[in-house]
């Protein structure tokens, strides 16, 4: 049986969604199966940051994504309310977005869902939970079977649906990964932790317009705002607290009161259950043609706040390497630099979110007062940058940050149209050059840059309306520079003649003619 989709995205939730749309708008024919029959609605999680935001912006319409959101700032303070660390927000960070901004998630996902709607390509299934997949050297058969809402269980009609891959973005409990057998490891942090979501009744005070991290030995507990309406609050479930005493409204008023002096005529309680914090990260991410993604691949504690934007950054790499070898553009073997890419960097931050957990929830006296004593002293060094990608789709290069992200400001074209770079060239490679460089590529190059979509931004043609991209190839030493669909720095050149080099090593890399998929000599 031939494949009626090119790509099958088990899961509609943040990565699912990006998944679906992008691939949408490169024209692929997508189906998505999801067992709820709606968006879920209520927040899940309540921070990205200017990476996830760039990509919500490819996505979807970005200013109604993030019409209530807000740039946050996060406060780590002890037990006795004493700053321990204070993160400031950056409101206009490199890539466009505050570096830290508070959003509510259902807008999001709405934004994101209308949009991908629109494509006429992507079939949205919801009410269809998968049951079974088979897989063949043509593609993927999956067994669907009709989710029953009321008993949460799959008990209705069947239906199959076939693609050529298979994005599992079905979550922490991922079904398809149950399938394909494939197990985590346990890195061993496991805190229960009770979430309460509210929408303010009143103005929101000006003390709870930011993230407060309470590492307070006797009880964890955190609160941050969602946008400028809602706020949400998580309590560190204790010994001997059972999930059913945490989740009683009584129990919720009882915290609200006692730790901020909240009641009934301040918030109103939108939802409120007991989310086990854990990290995980599957042994491998693809099996034949289906690849995890999302918390199907990885789950991480929340205090780093990158668990959506690690999965989020999943469906991005995956979506322009999809798109290269369905279209015959790259060979299969590009898929397998997804998990060689995304596991070194997913893993960096999930032990840096371990690191900052174990310091939420310090609850030994005596530690936490070491702890607080080493803060006060200077003594603990700040957390590391994220990691660059290490390895994989990136041009061999001494020197320069390839495998950084690249940034993105706005620009004024020489037709008028101004706005954002990404909403000026689209989604795809883009080759930013100081100076106009048609004539030094040659039309050989050149075609080869358009079979592959890439953009070409000449800056002495263009009006760079923050100076950004100048300033950035000032920095880089270079005349040129290459950035991946998922904004990664790929490579740079220094003049005419590496430019052409640069061109050439980029096809190398996706064809796999420098001998390996990804490497680029």
């Amino acid at each position: 049986m031939a494949p009626h989709h090119d790509i099958a995205v088990v899961g509609y939730g943040p990565t699912g969604l990006a998944a679906a749309s992008l691939l949408g708008r490169l024209g692929h024919r997508v189906v998505v199966c999801e067992r709820w029959t709606a968006l879920y609605g209520l927040p899940r999680l309540t921070h990205i940051d200017d990476e996830t935001a760039r990509t919500v912006q490819a996505a979807g319409d970005v200013e109604e994504a993030l019409r209530d959101s807000s740039p946050c700032e996060y406060l780590w303070v002890n037990g006795k309310g004493e700053t321990l660390v204070r993160i400031p927000a950056t409101p206009d960070g490199p890539m466009g977005y505050p570096d830290h901004i508070s959003m509510y998630q259902p807008d999001v996902e709405q934004a994101i869902d209308k949009r991908l709607r629109g494509y006429g390509t992507v079939d949205v299934r919801q009410g269809w939970a998968v049951t079974g997949l088979d897989q063949d050297d043509d593609g993927v058969t999956l067994r669907l079977c009709g989710w029953n809402t009321e008993t949460s269980c799959a008990d209705g009609p069947r239906d199959e649906v076939r693609a050529r891959y298979v994005i599992a973005a079905d979550g922490s409990r991922s079904g398809v990964r149950e399938l394909l057998g494939v197990e985590r490891e346990d890195f061993g942090f496991n805190e229960s932790w009770v979430n309460i979501d509210t929408e303010w009744l009143r103005p929101q005070p000006p003390e709870f317009a930011y993230g407060t991290q309470y590492c307070d030995p006797a009880r964890g507990h955190m609160t941050i705002n969602i946008g400028t309406t809602r706020q949400r609050f998580e309590f560190a479930v204790l010994p001997g607290e059972t999930r059913e005493e945490m989740t009683a409204p009584e129990t919720a008023w009882r915290l609200l009161r006692d730790y901020h002096d909240l009641g009934p005529d301040d918030v109103r309680i939108t939802r409120q259950l007991v989310y086990g914090f854990e990290a995980r990260i599957a042994t491998r991410w693809r099996t034949g043609r289906v690849f995890l993604a999302g918390d199907a691949a990885h789950t991480m504690p929340p205090y780093l706040g990158q668990g959506a934007c690690s999965g989020i950054r999943d469906a991005t790499n995956l979506a322009w390497k999809l798109h290269l070898v369905l279209g015959g553009l790259a060979p299969d073997a590009l898929l397998d630099t997804y998990e060689s890419e995304r596991r070194p960097h997913v893993t960096a931050l999930t032990h840096m979110a371990i690191g900052l957990g174990k310091v939420a929830n310090t609850h030994d006296v005596e530690a936490a007062a070491a702890r607080d004593a080493a803060f006060f002293a200077g003594k603990v060094p700040p957390p590391p940058p994220f990691p660059p990608l290490s390895g994989g789709v990136l041009r061999k290069e001494a020197g320069t940050p390839v495998g950084t992200l690249t940034p993105q400001g706005r620009v004024r074209l020489a037709d008028g149209r101004t706005g954002r770079l990404d909403d000026l060239t689209g989604y795809g490679f883009t080759l930013v050059t100081a100076e106009d460089s048609t004539a030094a590529l040659g039309p050989e190059r050149l075609a080869r840059l358009e079979r592959l979509g890439c953009a070409m931004v000449a800056l002495d043609t263009v009006d760079d309306l923050d100076g950004q991209h100048r300033e950035y190839l000032y920095l880089l030493g270079a005349v040129a520079y290459v950035a991946r669909p998922d904004f990664v720095l790929f490579g740079t050149a220094v003049d005419s003649t590496d430019l052409c080099a640069l061109v050439d090593d980029l096809d190398a890399a996706l064809s796999g003619a420098s001998g390996t998929v990804g490497a680029a000599v």
